[in-house]
């Protein structure tokens, strides 16, 4: 079969690219508003860029009913920071819960019971029971399409991490105890513990 993207409908579209794309790390951005309101979304198109300078990103669609942006840009347009939340089996019930559209004035943290603790370099707080937080500043975003299906790629430069102590050993994290969850298609979702090793080959 062959599929030519832009002679779909952007749903359909959408369903390939999440049934395709995958699994998708899981990034719990904790934002906060001009007015001080906090702010938690997931988003599963988040990828690491660079890792000197640390750069990560991730991309919040544009609503598709109303073609808006969604809080979390608008935070980040405002304030410039967010901090990132690695998502484990743990908290992935409640990382769910914070996926509903919530209204602008509503704090995420009271309506899931996750809890916020402050950074120390950004404004945003950042989640306690996630074991990875990473603090961002601003480097760019970038719009892609217009209308139901586009999105913006939202860049951003990592300055603080805190990671729990036991996940970090020699320098690394300690993937068998961390246990990371990937978005998958629809409702299905993929558990990261199941983990196998590949060496990289030489050159021959």
């Amino acid at each position: 079969m062959e599929i030519i993207p832009e002679n779909l409908t952007w749903k359909d579209s959408y369903k390939l690219y999440t049934g395709s794309i995958l699994p998708r790390p899981i990034a719990l951005v904790s934002t906060i508003s001009k007015s001080g309101i906090p702010n938690l979304a997931p988003f599963s198109n988040f990828c690491g860029v660079c890792p000197q300078p640390f750069i990560i990103a991730f991309a919040p669609l544009i609503r598709p009913e109303d073609g808006t942006k969604k809080d979390t840009t608008r935070n980040i347009e405002e304030t410039g920071q967010f901090v990132v939340n690695i998502v484990t089996e743990d908290i992935v019930a409640k990382v769910n819960e914070t996926s509903i559209e919530f209204a602008s004035d509503i704090d995420e943290f009271q309506e899931t019971g996750l809890t916020p603790i402050p950074s120390s370099k950004v404004m945003p707080y950042r989640v306690k029971e996630s074991p990875i937080q990473m603090e961002c500043v601003l480097e760019n975003i970038l719009a892609f399409g217009e209308g139901a299906g586009s999105s913006n790629l939202v860049i951003g430069r990592v300055v603080k991490i805190h990671i729990d102590d036991v996940l970090y050993k020699d320098g690394k994290i300690d993937l068998a105890n961390l246990k990371p969850v990937g978005r998958l298609a629809g409702e299905y979702y993929a558990k990261m513990s199941d983990l196998f090793t590949l060496k990289r080959p030489e050159r021959r």
